[in-house]
């Protein structure tokens, strides 16, 4: 099979379309032929050799991808071969073909499409697993999200909107925040031109749920922006890994700050919260509530395009990287 391969850390320019072995389902696994992949921040961080996959994952890129099912490992129950799946992973979706754990397999949803399902796995078990699961985020509730012009943003207003949510949005222009007001975002600030606390504060009082991928540069912000009893849930690190914690407000607030990320999971525990999305998530996704929002699709042996494009920052949603023709 081919695959997209990294031979040296670097820019888009290291990405390259290369021949490389098959890979093979163990048990509890199957062998997926894909369809398309969703292009991720973590991937670039990863190609710029800052992100290593955890042990036993694929070196490839790729978290997440649609296919087919063409192999089934030994033990796996609930799938057939000709099944159209999508797939979180640990790796490896930049290729033809991959192998994922049955546990985080979930079915291609009717509306959606093979090749849009394969925006759907990381950001939908990213959001819900941290807004959802973690944070309870529930109807009534006021939920900001940073960076709501993204991948995790754009799906993380619908889910917020579909679970009765006030929804507050940052981003960093007037096209991309009326974009995220008709994905149903109820308050739309940008972050170059207000201050995002004094617009919640003024508009609801504070945010109930944050989801934060800027870390370190918005730490004390984020906290002033909580409501009593709020929760804040970093997901990222753009904005750097190290700021100083002001515990007297947070406790003033009875506030309370979660940071995960999904990829070192066990697969257990991705098989948990992946069961949870099919159960909850994935009849909205069918519903049409929550649908995948893709900005820009790319053959897979462009993928160093791909990454351009993400990081010139002018793409709404998701990208894309697809097989074949």
């Amino acid at each position: 099979m081919h695959a997209i391969t990294i031979n040296q850390p670097g820019g888009p320019e290291v990405l390259a379309w290369r021949e490389v072995p098959d890979p093979r389902p163990g048990p509890g696994e199957v062998l997926v032929e894909t369809t398309a992949s969703g292009v991720n921040r973590a991937d670039l961080l990863q190609r710029q050799g800052h992100y290593p996959p955890p042990r036993g994952a694929s070196e490839i890129l790729g978290l997440e991808c649609s296919g087919t099912i063409a192999e089934l490992g030994e033990g796996v129950e609930g799938w057939q071969v000709g099944d159209e799946v999508c797939a979180l992973l640990a790796g490896g979706g930049y290729a033809e073909k991959v192998v994922v754990p049955a546990v985080q397999l979930l079915p291609v949803p009717g509306e959606v499409g093979l090749v849009g399902s394969a925006a759907l796995p990381e950001v939908a078990c990213t959001v819900w697993s941290n807004v959802v699961m973690d944070a309870g985020l529930h109807e009534g509730e006021v939920f900001l999200v940073h960076g709501g012009a993204g991948g995790i943003g754009t799906h993380a207003i619908q889910v917020g909107k579909a679970l009765g949510a006030t929804v507050a949005v940052t981003a960093g222009s007037a096209d991309r925040l009326e974009r995220c007001r008709q994905l149903g975002a109820d308050i739309t600030i940008n972050y170059r031109e207000q201050d995002f606390v004094a617009e919640l504060k003024n508009q609801t009082g504070g945010a109930d749920v944050i989801l934060d991928n800027m870390g370190a540069s918005y730490l004390d912000r984020n906290i002033d922006a909580l409501a009593t009893g709020g929760r804040l849930a970093i997901i990222g690190m753009q904005g750097g890994t190290k700021a100083e914690l002001n515990i007297g407000k947070l406790v003033g607030k009875r506030g309370r700050i979660a940071a995960t990320t999904l990829r070192a999971r066990p697969v257990p525990d991705k098989g948990r919260i992946v069961a949870d999305v099919r159960e909850h998530l994935w009849p909205l996704v069918d519903h049409g509530s929550v649908r995948p929002v893709v900005g820009q699709v790319v053959p897979l042996a462009e993928a160093s395009n791909a990454h351009r494009a993400m990081e010139e920052g002018g793409v709404f949603g998701k990208i894309l990287l697809t097989v074949g023709s």
